[in-house]
């Protein structure tokens, strides 16, 4: 088994982030390899994306709750993940609030990159969230994850303006570039050694 870093990645959706960390990790910029690639969602494009790129990549069932794993679901992405010995799990556009086992499993290990420059507008469609409120910058927000809603701790963020003429899907896809840019640095850095927690502030290196 190879000593490089090893990520897990989680998504329900089309895996542009995955793509993103995968190019990074393809190139060198992350020093890191992906060991594994799970999904809620039996045909989401991230499972598709991660076949493409011969990365180990499988569909979990959820069970039974909208939002949320259940227990046998939770249990069974903890075991595949703690067998692929990952250090870091990486969540790409994974809609499932983590709980209990799989936080108290990896506590300190999950990162998350959310729409918006937290803590405002956390929860679902932050870049409608902003639009609607009227700001001018908004931007994306890569943090730890923990029992809170988009609540961990901050690595890093980047802004993103609004624009007069902007609409939801606009705005939306300016804030997924700025995420494909952003997203990569984190991990990096993360798989680097090169931040600290204190409290909940992070510290970058030098």
């Amino acid at each position: 088994m190879s000593n490089k870093f090893r990520l897990g990645v989680l998504g329900s959706g089309k895996g542009s982030n995955f793509a993103a960390i995968a190019d990074a990790c393809a190139t060198g910029k992350i020093p890191a390899e992906i060991a594994v690639v799970l999904s809620d969602v039996v045909d989401a494009g991230i499972l598709t994306r991660a076949h493409e790129q011969k990365k180990p990549a499988q569909f979990i069932p959820p069970g039974k709750f909208r939002t949320k794993l259940d227990e046998e679901a939770e249990h069974a992405f903890v075991k595949i993940l703690q067998e692929a010995k990952v250090d870091l799990i990486v969540l790409a556009g994974f809609m499932r609030v983590l709980k209990g086992e799989f936080l108290h499993a990896f506590e300190g290990r999950i990162v998350n990159v959310h729409p918006s420059l937290l803590p405002s507008f956390p929860g679902l469609e932050a870049w409608k969230q902003a639009l609607d409120h009227g700001v001018k910058v908004t931007g994306c927000t890569v943090h730890f994850v923990d029992a809170g809603v988009d609540a961990g701790p901050i690595i890093g963020q980047q802004t993103v303006p609004v624009l007069d003429y902007d609409v939801p899907e606009s705005l939306h896809a300016r804030i997924h570039a700025a995420e494909h840019e952003l997203y990569p640095k984190c991990v990096a850095a993360i798989a680097r050694g090169e931040i600290s927690v204190v409290g909940r502030r992070i510290i970058w290196k030098k």
